[in-house]
């Protein structure tokens, strides 16, 4: 996200009807009437969409017809569509366990200016990175100062940690030019993981909205821009809110510093703190 600057169980598949005539019925907004809503559920079932999560893309239905044809389900069988689109240097939108987030490949200077023009953001605000698992960060960032197991403990989940790039960083210098921080996430979803893992690539990460504007919890949030994104991913309601992701400071060793409270101040202070780190009083 955007930076302050300082299975389910698989059902059986219908006999009827492949799992590749399904996508048609959602990109192309068919009513939601008899036996096309009962297809529409057992397709979310078939795919390993939780029950849950069904629901909550019935509560955000994409209730506009899809004349763009870029809404697909934030399930595994799309990710490698995912995949393409990032290496060929397009922006997509993807849930995560806070907010929706446009996303794009970090190490591709066109792309990171394309969400800075869909944003309306000015470069100045650095963009945090996404990877696919915990053992990828050290990659992109410095963790030998941090206590052992530590990020093991925060992430996945809700949190972005601030680290110093370091000489060694793979990531491209274009990124946050001048700024030898970058921002980590590893979002507590299946679906940007997946994705992750397999753009070869950490990917730049910011919220799904006009600058200024409130945040995104589901697609509709945001229909205004999808023009702008080769894919949007949908995966329902986000129940978490619009708090976005807790922003802990942990370049300084032994030391963190919650730069933004986020959906889990609290949990990620415990954490901090059992691992004998201490809080940095924040100079007003």
């Amino acid at each position: 996200m955007i930076l302050p600057t300082g299975v389910a169980t698989a059902t059986q598949r219908l006999p009827l009807l492949s799992a590749r005539a399904l996508p048609f019925l959602y990109l192309r907004g068919v009513p939601k009437l008899g036996f096309v809503s009962f297809l529409h559920q057992n397709r979310m079932l078939t795919l390993g969409v939780s029950n849950k999560m069904a629901q909550s893309m019935e509560k955000c239905d994409v209730g506009i017809e899809n004349t763009l044809g870029v809404v697909r389900p934030a399930t595994e069988e799309y990710a490698e569509e995912a995949m393409e689109a990032l290496k060929a240097g397009k922006v997509i939108a993807v849930p995560t366990d806070t907010l929706y987030g446009f996303a794009c490949d970090a190490c591709s200077l066109q792309a990171v200016n394309r969400i800075y023009e869909i944003k309306g953001r000015k470069h100045t605000s650095p963009l945090a990175i996404c990877v696919g698992d915990v053992s990828d960060i050290k990659r992109f960032a410095i963790t030998d100062h941090l206590p052992h197991r530590l990020l093991d403990s925060l992430l996945p989940g809700p949190v972005t940690v601030i680290l110093r790039r370091g000489e060694s960083s793979i990531l491209e210098r274009s990124l946050n030019p001048g700024l030898d921080t970058i921002g980590v996430r590893v979002p507590d979803c299946n679906f940007i993981r997946v994705v992750a893992r397999g753009s070869g690539s950490a990917l730049a990460l910011t919220s799904a909205n006009l600058s200024g504007q409130p945040s995104s919890v589901c697609i509709k949030d945001f229909e205004n821009q999808w023009q702008h994104c080769a894919l949007v991913y949908d995966g329902g309601v986000l129940p978490s809110g619009r708090a976005g992701s807790t922003i802990v400071d942990l370049t300084g060793p032994g030391k963190f510093k919650i730069l933004r409270p986020g959906s889990a101040k609290d949990e990620t202070i415990g954490i901090l703190e059992s691992h004998s780190l201490l809080e940095e009083a924040t100079v007003t």
